[in-house]
């Protein structure tokens, strides 16, 4: 596991959530309070998010394999199950926390928690399968 493991990790997270939320984007939108125009477009159409959460997954991925080399988690169920692990019972949790501190919808907790689980989980199978 290598930086070519942590880029593809990263890269498949980012594709995962990219078609996540295309497929939810109004449910999303609605359930983040987002400003939309007339024809139901965000406001903000400012490149920030996307850039950020591209070098977020690679911070992620980075770590990620960094765990996996102390641990020794070398193949691609122990991966995917470890990812799953991260995502679902140390990421979602904070979320669900933070969510629940704003008074956000379940729904946003939902979508989002679902996209942190699965993120994480293809994380691990990809950093485990180079």
């Amino acid at each position: 596991m290598g930086l070519v493991s942590v880029l593809f990790a990263a890269a498949g997270a980012y594709a995962f959530g990219a078609v996540w939320y295309m497929s939810l984007s109004k449910q999303w939108m609605a359930a983040a309070g987002v400003a939309c125009d007339e024809a139901g477009k965000p406001l903000n159409k400012s490149a920030i998010p996307f850039v950020l959460s591209a070098i977020a997954m690679i911070v992620v991925a980075g770590m990620m394999r960094h765990m996996f080399e102390m641990a020794g988690i070398d193949t691609v169920s122990a991966g995917g199950v470890a990812g799953f692990g991260l995502g679902a019972f140390i990421a979602l949790p904070w979320v669900a926390t933070n969510y629940a501190y704003a008074g956000r919808p379940w729904a946003l907790t939902a979508i989002d928690g679902t996209n942190t689980v699965a993120g994480c989980t293809i994380m691990g199978i990809i950093l485990t399968l180079f």
